[in-house]
């Protein structure tokens, strides 16, 4: 099962959250970057819905794929 950790980061000037490599939106304080990081990692764990993703490759290309449902990764937020 793959695995995703949001980590919250300062970022252009607030704070954002990042995955990978890849940041999230800017948000004018670490709260509400938590927050919005928590939303994402539930959203992603989502049970028994099948879902158009798209997330950032290792090389930063935006890939869109349908996702089973049943295989969904494990979530964690970090900071």
């Amino acid at each position: 099962m793959a695995h995703v950790t949001y980590r919250i980061v300062e970022h252009d000037g607030g704070w954002a959250y990042k995955a990978g490599e890849t940041f999230s939106e800017t948000f004018a304080s670490h709260d509400e970057a938590r927050a919005a990081a928590v939303r994402a990692a539930r959203e992603q764990r989502a049970p028994d819905e099948s879902a158009v993703i798209e997330y950032a490759d290792d090389n930063g290309d935006w890939v869109t794929e349908r996702a089973d449902g049943h295989d969904r990764p494990a979530t964690d937020v970090e900071g």
